[in-house]
């Protein structure tokens, strides 16, 4: 984190891969529904424990998620930005794992996450 205005992504001790910041946005409206702008971003960690992890950094910011869902194939939390944009943090599941129907095919779900489970998976 940079203060409350920027926050910088990064994997195996690089500075930064993504940076975030409100530095020219503060204060102004997210796009209207139905109108052209971001969705959400989605960030793919390697592993449950690597999911928990954010998921504590997350809670311990004092930020708030908008939604958790277990889609069979993998786990994801949602959250928003400073400027109102979706944020999904998810962690794929072992495709051994993925729901198949009786016709072999793929079969999401979108089922609660048990939370205070997935703080038991972190590392830190």
């Amino acid at each position: 984190m940079y203060g409350k205005d920027a926050a910088f992504i990064s994997a195996g001790g690089y500075h930064h891969h993504i940076g975030l910041n409100t530095w020219e946005s503060k204060g102004g409206s997210p796009p209207a529904p139905g109108t052209t702008g971001l969705y959400h971003t989605a960030i793919l960690y390697p592993t449950k424990a690597d999911l928990a992890n954010a998921f504590k950094r997350v809670l311990g910011a004092g930020l708030e998620l908008d939604g958790a869902a277990d889609h069979g194939v993998s786990v994801a939390l949602y959250l928003r930005d400073p400027d109102q944009n979706g944020v999904e943090l998810y962690w794929d599941k072992d495709k051994a794992d993925w729901p198949h129907g009786p016709d072999g095919k793929l079969a999401m779900v979108n089922a609660r996450v048990d939370l205070k489970e997935l703080l038991n998976q972190t590392t830190i």
